[in-house]
């Protein structure tokens, strides 16, 4: 991504706010989940997708207790536990 030039000063909570170039660009809109991590010097900011909590599979995902498992995990896990 080009640089936009912004620069952006954290207000006294800590917060910044995301240029709507940014956004429009990384499709983010109101009250999505930003995941944010460390990558050498550096801080990542990108937005939450959630992933299979076994195979990282973002596709045909069902939410379970909080967790996320792709159909595909379900099924090869009923295969593996079926005691026929």
């Amino acid at each position: 991504m080009r640089n936009i030039g912004t620069v952006r000063r954290l207000d006294e909570l800590g917060r910044i706010t995301l240029p709507m170039e940014i956004r429009n660009n990384f499709e983010i809109t109101d009250r999505d989940s930003i995941h944010i991590y460390v990558e050498g010097g550096k801080i990542i900011l990108e937005k939450f997708r959630p992933s299979d909590i076994f195979s990282d599979e973002t596709e045909e995902l069902i939410e379970y207790k909080g967790k996320y498992v792709s159909k595909k995990s379900i099924l090869e896990l009923e295969r593996i536990a079926s005691f026929s």
